[in-house]
């Protein structure tokens, strides 16, 4: 196992190198179900914090509302893979929502976007936007390398 502020500094850098993660949640009859997201991560040199940008009344948030853990995979053409297993919290008032909008429209490359290219998003108030709050409690991260010529360290932390 290696410290947070080893592993977390590495985590962010794959992340958003790859943008693109599958996140699987619980369904109620306690099935594993998987889609694509896009999440930014914020280190702090002590926490690392997780942002989804997306809809409260989507199946994803009954699965959260029952089971708030979410657990993300991103994977790229080189074998490069990292994973973060998560509590997920709503971000509940307006402001909280709205700097999750400005997070989002002023993120960087290539995370950032503007949330408004979202059909129903056309502003933090739309009632079918939302912002997740990940806490990860688990963190892997696997160069390529390791996997194709064993050469390369995985990293892992845990809570």
């Amino acid at each position: 196992m290696h410290a947070l502020s080893t592993t977390a500094p590495s985590f962010v850098e794959m992340a958003h190198r790859i943008v693109w993660s599958i996140g699987a949640t619980t369904d109620p009859r306690g099935h594993p179900t998987t889609r694509v997201l896009h999440p930014i991560w914020e280190w702090d040199g002590a926490e690392l914090t997780g942002w989804i940008a997306t809809s409260p009344l989507s199946p994803k948030a009954a699965h959260l509302e029952r089971t708030p853990s979410l657990s993300l995979t991103y994977w790229a053409h080189n074998h490069d893979t990292c994973s973060a297993d998560c509590t997920a919290e709503w971000e509940s008032t307006p402001e909280t929502v709205e700097a999750g909008w400005r997070r989002f429209e002023h993120g960087p490359e290539p995370v950032g976007y503007d949330p408004a290219i979202v059909p129903g998003w056309d502003s933090p108030s739309a009632p079918t936007f939302g912002v997740l709050r990940l806490v990860p409690h688990r963190l892997r991260v696997m160069p390529g390398s390791v996997m194709l010529a064993g050469r390369g360290e995985v990293l892992s932390w845990r809570r």
